[in-house]
């Protein structure tokens, strides 16, 4: 049954934590290296993944024996090294020869459906029904859509000082969203096991 007060709190959170607005001078940045980025595909893609990470997510990662502590370590690698590309103006991922399409990688994952969305939705479910998790998902994946169908008017509207600005301001935002989410996690990985303690007979 749809909570519209859950529903607005789920929407809110997957908002925060997506970031689409954020990640904007990366979509910029990313089509002026040539980078082909198809809304419809990309929108898309991300509300697959991360419907099937609301309903098998934890049980589809811990299949490949990964646990969901690991996985937003390795997703907070990923942003940092992201937000490090576009504080010092440095490129870190090399494009495909094959290809020039970022509609699925880095766009759809990680920049949308990223670590911290995925995990996001999975510990969601703990406090909130599915169907107002699954609805949140949805109002989000369309407000991506239309940013990602408006990223070249919003560049022309900003500028190149404006993107440039807005892409070291976001750059250092992102480094600080990765280095919590890796702080956050990586204790509970390399943390040891409580050991009962063995008491005289």
């Amino acid at each position: 049954m749809v909570n519209f007060k859950e529903l607005i709190s789920v929407s809110l959170i997957l908002f925060s934590v997506i970031d689409i607005v954020g990640s904007l001078p990366i979509l910029i940045d990313l089509k002026k290296r040539g980078i082909q980025i198809e809304s419809g595909k990309a929108s898309l893609a991300a509300l697959v993944l991360m419907t099937i990470f609301l309903y098998g997510g934890e049980a589809l990662i811990r299949l490949f024996g990964i646990d969901v502590q690991s996985f937003a370590v390795a997703g907070s690698i990923v942003l940092f090294l992201i937000g490090m590309e576009m504080i010092l103006g440095i490129r870190i991922f090399r494009d495909s020869e094959a290809t020039n399409s970022g509609s699925i990688v880095p766009v759809a994952f990680p920049l949308i459906a990223g670590a911290g969305a995925l995990t996001t939705i999975i510990s969601l479910k703990a406090k909130y029904q599915v169907v107002n998790i699954q609805i949140g998902v949805v109002l989000n994946i369309l407000f991506v859509y239309l940013v990602l169908r408006s990223s070249d008017r919003l560049g022309k509207l900003l500028g190149e000082g404006g993107t440039s600005v807005l892409r070291k301001i976001f750059g250092i935002i992102l480094l600080a969203i990765a280095i919590k989410l890796f702080k956050d996690n990586f204790h509970l990985i390399v943390a040891p096991p409580a050991v009962s303690p063995i008491l005289p007979k």
